[in-house]
């Protein structure tokens, strides 16, 4: 006689429809609160026994909007509405770290189109390994998955809702009833939120809205400089400090202890309290920790991300310490190469051009014509080999000279490239700390004399052009470059 699994599930209430955003969150909160309280309680029963013939299934909440006509929108505008009529959906995850985003897109699409959305349950379960609030999950033990087997209890996560199908524009809409609302689905950002946490050792709720990635550690010292001089000034905006550990310190003399886990990409958080900060992000060197950070982070939608890093700078006229601005990029990191062909053009965004350069100006008080002497735009060359100096490089200097780069490294296009495919603006300022085309190569004196001059310099700028982002509207950063055809309309 076949044995029948018994499935428990929360009761949930009917769909609503709303229009007003905050009660739209206040029910996905609701939802998405009563879906894991049920599968936290299941796990502790679960684990108590060795041999389960019941099931535990939950889900995630869910938004819908129907889209009768077409509707008149600002042309200006690159998100909150959408292009065509039909019915638009998507999965939702911790709207407590949301809160402020899902507000924002759903009175952007009640308002453009004068319609209420619907929030209801959805049919995709939410994986235990998801549900489990921090620190829970160490009692998922060793004796206790020998004990019991999760996968025939709780749901796993599927690789057909944790991928990035949507923004890569390769879901089958003609075969779709429901089309997507935004670029990711809940699943893929409860993937992306666990990455966070192990690559960085800082939750995702420290992540601010404004990201700079470097490829040296040295700037994380310049940083925590600067966060303790912010925390000091009494008339600053920011509000914290976070280091790696979730270590958060509110006032400039707190001492931070040694984090016992040195993660594989290091994060620091300048706070505000409406999480317009600032992150910093090592994501040491290469393209594929350039890749794999920037993966993670596009699903918290950050408003901008700048690549700060070192640079071999290919022109005899260059100088060590200057800057290169990049316009263009030159990509041979690979990475991105079955996600983002080589083909696709990655555009200078102007705001972004425009608040980096004069941020450069602003420090090193040159301008204009003068402020070339320092800064050259051009583009940026990145490379998967550290070591291509090695090889024969008759090749590589050739498409160097075709491409006109004038810098060279290992991680600036991969940022640019994920930014334009996850539609977040970016940006690059790069500092020269070499020339191996002209035999000037960085040995250990050189090194520490460069670095202790301009880093901080270099920093600095970076802060600079991000504050300036920070007080542009963002209908006017998130440029409509970014923008494909069927674009989903949540930024």
């Amino acid at each position: 006689m076949e044995n029948k699994v018994n499935i428990e599930q929360p009761e949930y209430s009917p769909a609503k429809t709303y229009t007003d955003p905050k009660e739209a969150v206040a029910q996905v909160d609701l939802i998405y609160r009563q879906s894991v309280d049920f599968l936290c309680k299941a796990f502790s029963k679960a684990s108590q026994v060795t041999e389960s013939r019941k099931r535990y299934r939950a889900f995630y909440p869910e938004i819908r909007i129907q889209i009768d006509r077409f509707a008149q929108i600002d042309s200006r505008l690159s998100f909150g509405h959408l292009t065509q009529p039909g019915l638009y959906g998507t999965t939702l995850t911790h709207p407590d770290l949301f809160e402020n985003y899902l507000e924002q897109q759903i009175g952007l699409l009640i308002r453009n189109h004068n319609v209420p959305v619907t929030i209801g349950v959805s049919d995709t379960p939410i994986p235990l390994h998801f549900a489990m609030p921090q620190g829970m999950d160490g009692n998922i033990t060793q004796d206790t998955v020998s004990r019991v087997s999760f996968r025939d209890v709780f749901d796993v996560p599927e690789l057909s809702n944790v991928n990035d199908n949507i923004v890569d524009g390769q879901y089958d809409r003609d075969g779709e009833k429901t089309f997507p609302l935004a670029p990711f689905t809940a699943q893929r950002v409860d993937y992306s939120l666990a990455r966070l946490a192990h690559y960085t050792a800082t939750q995702p709720k420290h992540f601010q809205n404004y990201v700079l990635f470097t490829n040296y550690q040295l700037y994380v010292s310049a940083f925590e400089s600067y966060a303790r001089e912010q925390l000091a000034n009494s008339e600053s905006s920011y509000t914290s400090f976070v280091a790696p550990g979730d270590i958060e310190i509110f006032k400039p003399d707190a001492v931070i202890a040694q984090s016992a886990k040195i993660p594989q990409m290091p994060s620091y958080h300048l706070k505000r309290a409406d999480g317009n900060g600032i992150t910093l992000v090592n994501i040491g060197v290469g393209p594929s920790n350039a890749k794999t950070a920037t993966d993670h982070i596009a699903v918290l939608r950050p408003h901008a991300w700048l690549m700060v890093g070192h640079c071999a700078g290919l022109r005899s006229g260059q100088n060590l310490g200057d800057f290169v601005l990049a316009h263009a990029y030159m990509r041979e990191d690979k990475v991105l190469d079955d996600d983002l062909p080589v083909w696709v053009p990655i555009p200078a965004l102007a705001e972004v051009q425009v608040a980096l350069e004069q941020a450069v100006a602003s420090v090193t008080k040159l301008e204009g014509f003068e402020l070339k002497k320092i800064m050259r735009t051009g583009t940026v060359a990145t490379l998967d080999n550290r070591n291509w100096e090695l090889r024969d490089n008759s090749g590589p200097v050739r498409r160097l000279s075709q491409s006109r780069a004038v810098a060279l490294d290992m991680e600036s296009a991969t940022v640019a490239a994920n930014g334009f495919r996850f539609r977040v603006p970016y940006g690059t300022l790069l500092c020269v700390s070499d020339k191996p085309l002209h035999g000037e190569l960085k040995l250990p004196g050189m090194a520490t004399k460069f670095y202790k001059s301009q880093v901080s310099r270099h920093l600095m700028i970076g802060l600079k052009a991000m504050e300036s982002l920070q007080n542009m509207p963002l209908e006017r950063l998130h440029s409509r470059k970014l923008r494909s055809f069927d674009q989903s309309a949540f930024l």
